[in-house]
């Protein structure tokens, strides 16, 4: 029986250094609703400032991970409206969160669903998975992300098939594509993410940090530009306690112990 009270987004510790944020609308597929927009960005505000996160998971559990946008939401209102809705600001906690996030997905990533596990730095997908942008089906077009974000991962031609025909993908197909960073069977999922992610929480968090923003930031930059950004980036890392502490416990042949300072 799903309990209707529970908030559309759960938030877990499951071991140090690990936030787990799961959809939380069964009910509605896990349908985007403007309260679980809401709640995800806060989340997210959150735990960007908490030093005792270093990786986020981020799923919608092992049925769905999300059908998209609340249609009921949409259908009658207008483009002012939708303009005054400033998603932009609501999935900017999302978009610009400086910690490594891993998304979880299992069944369906359709709409809203594909944009936002797009917005995650790797992707774990169950064989049984299936991305799509069906947008256009409905008259409009993807509004998070997905025309953009979904060609710089897959290239313009796919992309232009996903969007113009509102087809879904396998998660085969999303894994040759480039779309996903991992394909296992569905129920190894969560699992394959929390060893993902407690990999990423052992690392130096500030060097992770700093790898996250220069591969985003120089994706759209000039060739010259990113590696400019990346040197400097590489240089300031050696002001951290965590790169003398890593060297030596190399050098010392041991485990080091990062501080993310």
């Amino acid at each position: 029986m799903t309990d209707n009270s529970a908030p559309p987004v759960l938030l877990d510790r499951p071991e140090d250094g690990i936030a787990v944020l799961r959809l939380n609308r069964p009910q509605a597929a896990n349908a985007l609703s403007l309260e679980l927009q809401a709640l995800l960005a806060q989340h997210f505000s959150d735990l960007a400032a908490d030093e005792t996160v270093r990786c986020i998971v981020l799923t919608g559990g092992d049925k769905v991970f999300a059908a998209g946008g609340d249609i009921t939401s949409m259908a009658g209102v207008g483009p002012i409206e939708i303009t005054k809705r400033h998603t932009e600001r609501v999935w900017g906690p999302i978009q610009h969160c400086p910690k490594p996030v891993v998304a979880a997905v299992c069944g369906y990533a359709y709409g809203g669903g594909c944009e936002l596990a797009m917005l995650a730095d790797i992707i774990v997908a169950g064989e049984g998975a299936r991305f799509c942008q069906p947008e256009i089906r409905i008259g409009i077009m993807p509004g998070i992300g997905g025309t953009q974000r979904l060609v710089r991962a897959v290239g313009k031609v796919k992309a232009m098939r996903m969007a113009l025909t509102g087809k879904p993908i396998t998660a085969q197909e999303a894994w040759t594509a480039g779309l996903v960073s991992d394909l296992v069977p569905d129920d190894q999922v969560i699992d394959t993410a929390l060893e993902l992610a407690r990999a990423v929480a052992a690392m130096p968090p500030l060097a992770a940090e700093q790898i996250k923003e220069c591969i985003l930031l120089g994706m759209d930059a000039p060739l010259e530009t990113a590696l400019a950004m990346e040197r400097r980036a590489n240089a300031l890392l050696f002001a951290s306690r965590d790169q003398k502490e890593g060297m030596q416990a190399f050098i010392e042949k041991r485990p080091p112990q990062f501080e993310g300072r």
